[in-house]
This record gives C-alpha cells, structure tokens and sequence, in this order.
C-alpha cells in the first residue's frame, strides 16, 4: 500500500508516530495497522455514543501493545450501546464492529464505525424532532 504525505503530517503505524518534514510517498510492504492524521478523533470530537466508540477502537489501534484497558471500556460501551439500541442498522453495524475488533482489524471497525455516524445522526434528528405528548 503506497500512502502520501504532505510536509508536517502524522501518521501512526503499529503505535509508533511518525511525522513527516516534507512531502513524501511511504509505501507499506507488509500488514500494518495504521492511520493518518485526517482520521484521528480527538477526546473532545466524541461528543456522541458512536463518536465514543469509535474513540475507544482508535485508542487500541494507536497502543497495539496495552489495550487492556481500552478493550474493557469497548466492551462495556459496545454493550450499552446494543442493550438500547431499537434500530436493526444499527444493530447489524456494531455487530459487524464487534466481529472486526474481536478480530484486532481496528482499521476496518474504524472505518464500519465511521459508515455507522450518519444512520446515528439520523436517529438523534429523529428523536429531538418528535412531539412530546400533552396530557388533554
């Protein structure tokens, strides 16, 4: 896989972090787990339950080699989210998720996390949108 990088940008490869003074082209010749730094959410970006989750998985994929904790925080947030989740998408989607991260392919449940972000905007629209009911 051959990735481009502009001057000053990131990438994060295995958990090391490499910075880049000027543009290049790395091509990767083996399995890797990797993200750029366009595909990182900071803390303060997951301000929903799937913006959490995806956060949690990108947290095991940046430290390969300590994700004790984060894989006990995915559990308990990939079950919360499943034990009130009403929407058969979205049950499908952490279900996938779930099959991608007991795998360790984190990039590929970033990436079903991030195809999962419109269908939960959807429901938040929906739910903020209804009528309350008024008792007559």
């Amino acid at each position: 896989m051959k990735i481009s990088l502009r001057a000053g940008e990131r990438i994060y490869i295995n958990g090391a972090v490499l910075r880049v003074d000027r543009k290049v082209s790395v091509e990767l010749v083996n399995d890797v787990m990797f993200l750029l730094e366009g595909q990182i959410m900071q803390a303060s970006d997951a301000t929903t339950a799937m913006r959490q989750l995806y956060f949690i998985v990108q947290l095991m994929l940046m430290n390969p080699t300590d994700v004790g904790d984060a894989s006990a925080l995915y559990a308990q947030h990939h079950a919360a989210l499943v034990a009130v989740c009403e929407s058969r998408e979205m049950l499908e989607g952490l279900a996938a998720v779930d099959e991608l991260v007991e795998a360790t392919r984190y990039f590929e449940a970033l990436k079903r996390i991030r195809a999962l972000f419109p269908v939960e905007q959807a429901i938040l629209a929906g739910a903020t949108t209804e009528v309350p009911f008024e008792a007559a």
